[in-house]
């Protein structure tokens, strides 16, 4: 037997349960309680131009197609779906999901993430994504967690790999999305990848690595040499 399996049992699938950090709350996504205010988040005057982009759906005309589109998903169990929340203001602020859960191999994957404008590069953005790994790895055991963008969405690709994921290729002609070819970017993080990448997601999150103006004292790149 492979010495990583001989104490590996099958993983766990994400359940309806809030994942609660310092700054945000993961909230499993409700059409009545959020859509709202993701639609602010996403389509209000400072909205980002090119949060659709790279993305399979959206944009959405109006709240109503939004709140349609969340009461669709709501009840999903993979995709499971979550509203970032901030803590402070109680405003849903994006959504991030896990999906393609295969517990027998102990693979979960981070998808349909985007974060309105105010959101984005904030601690808030990376906090929701480390409770979402350390919800995989520490909570419900799985060995490897995938991050999988558009090859041409650069800004996808920077998050991967400032959050700690390592780039494995690039799969052509991958999908069609909005009638345009898709090269598939494959990022990963596996358990034994985590500690490291974990101990240094905590360091940064920590209040004391932010001034009084809110400045990062250290980088999360930093963090990890």
């Amino acid at each position: 037997m492979d010495d990583r399996l001989a104490t590996w049992t099958a993983a766990g699938a994400p359940g309806p349960e809030a994942l609660t950090g310092r700054r945000v709350e993961l909230q499993p996504l409700q059409a009545a309680r959020h859509a709202a205010d993701l639609f602010a988040a996403a389509h209000g005057r400072d909205a980002d131009p090119h949060l659709w982009d790279h993305m399979a759906y959206g944009p959405f005309p109006d709240a109503a197609a939004l709140a349609a589109w969340a009461r669709e998903r709501e009840d999903g169990e993979d995709p499971r779906f979550y509203a970032v929340v901030d803590r402070v203001t109680g405003r849903a602020g994006g959504v991030v999901s896990l999906m393609r859960v295969d517990c027998a191999n102990g693979c979960i994957e981070i998808g349909n993430v985007w974060f309105g404008a105010a959101l984005q590069r904030t601690p808030q953005a990376t906090e929701a994504i480390a409770l979402l790994a350390r919800h995989a790895f520490d909570d419900l055991g799985h060995r490897r967690l995938e991050w999988k963008c558009d090859a041409a969405n650069a800004r996808s690709r920077a998050a991967a790999l400032r959050l700690g994921f390592t780039y494995e290729g690039t799969f052509r002609q991958h999908m069609i999305v909005k009638g345009r070819n898709r090269d598939t970017a494959w990022f990963a993080i596996v358990d034994g990848d985590w500690p490291a990448v974990k101990a240094a997601l905590e360091a940064w999150l920590d209040p004391a690595n932010f001034d009084a103006r809110g400045r990062q004292r250290a980088s999360l790149a930093a963090l990890r040499t």
